[in-house]
């Protein structure tokens, strides 16, 4: 289990695309990967961008997204991140992971928990982002 260092939220459309310095995915359940940063798919309009460090404070980047027409929210402490290989993940969850394709992501249930799914490269093993209150049972799942 580990923390998140920088979770932000992204909504929007057109100029909120590019406002962190780099692009959003467009595909749906894809990701982007930036450098240390990753920008998940989670719906037309939303985004979850995972972040080493802020690349500047985030009432900067709130402040011009809104003016952008988009909004941005801090969502740092509310999940937990686990690795897990597909053939762990298989026994609570109903998605196929044998299709599930490197630079890909879904939101799904593992053992009746909601969680947030995805595989950065070909390694068999996946991230599972989680609420931070179902960390611990989710753990002992694990």
């Amino acid at each position: 289990m580990r923390e998140l260092a920088v979770a932000w939220n992204v909504q929007g459309t057109g100029a909120t695309r590019t406002l962190l310095g780099f692009d959003l995915p467009e595909k749906p359940n894809t990701l982007a990967a930036h450098g240390s940063a990753l920008a998940l798919w989670l719906g037309p309009r939303s985004w979850l961008v995972l972040l080493e460090h802020a690349p500047c404070a985030f009432a900067q980047a709130r402040d011009a997204l809104n003016a952008a027409g988009g909004a941005l929210f801090d969502v740092s402490a509310s999940r937990v991140a686990f690795t897990a290989s597909a053939e762990a993940l298989a026994k609570g969850c109903p998605l196929d992971f044998g299709a599930f394709p490197p630079r890909a992501c879904a939101q799904s249930v593992f053992a009746g928990v909601n969680v947030l799914l995805y595989r950065l490269g070909d390694a068999p093993e996946l991230t599972l982002l989680v609420a931070r209150s179902f960390a611990r049972d989710l753990a002992r799942l694990l």
